[in-house]
């Protein structure tokens, strides 16, 4: 074969292997439960999965914030209460509004030592995330709930870890009306 035919090789080579560049799909953004995980593996944490149970708590939270435009962990009562589906003995909960999407909102909370320590919750196994708009479409919400394995039934009480939440310290700028609470723990507002 000739300098022709090899120069017509490369050149029907290099339109093949740029097809096949064109043809692979780009690498999908990690999801909030693999960007939790990443952060608590570098931190000596176990990851986290998501858990559909988690997911609705972390909705419910999300969709009453935004309804009533109110940053608050009683938006739907005490944590407590609305984390027993979880089954959980141990579990927190971080909020936060302002960012559309859940990598800068991730960025605050690990910027945050309430929130930070709450990702890093030792043997959290499950994680539930969520988002959800005030009416007027400007302003996003976000619950994540983060909590152990399930618990098996008729556990005592006096086994398990107090549950824990901590609220967003600084908002975005035309803060909603707030409960002024900056730490819950146990249903007391510190």
């Amino acid at each position: 074969m000739g300098t022709r035919g090899t120069m017509m090789q490369r050149a029907v080579g290099g339109m093949i292997a740029g097809l096949l560049l064109l043809t692979v799909a780009p690498a999908a953004a990690e999801s909030p439960a693999e960007l939790i995980s990443s952060f608590r593996l570098k931190h000596g944490e176990v990851r986290v999965v998501r858990d559909a149970t988690l997911d609705r708590i972390a909705m419910d939270q999300a969709r009453a914030m935004a309804a009533k435009d109110d940053l608050s962990h009683d938006a739907l009562g005490p944590f407590n209460r609305r984390v027993a589906p979880a089954g959980a003995g141990r579990a927190a909960e971080n909020i936060a509004y302002g960012y559309d999407n859940f990598e800068k909102t991730l960025g605050q909370w690990i910027d945050s030592s309430g929130h930070r320590r709450n990702l890093l919750l030792h043997n959290a196994s499950r994680v539930g995330i969520a988002s959800a708009k005030n009416t007027s479409g400007k302003r996003t919400y976000w619950a994540m709930v983060i909590a152990g394995d399930y618990e098996p039934k008729g556990k005592g009480k006096k086994d398990k870890e107090p549950l824990v939440a901590v609220k967003r310290e600084t908002a975005p700028a035309s803060k909603p009306k707030s409960s002024g609470c900056h730490i819950k723990l146990l249903s007391l507002c510190i």
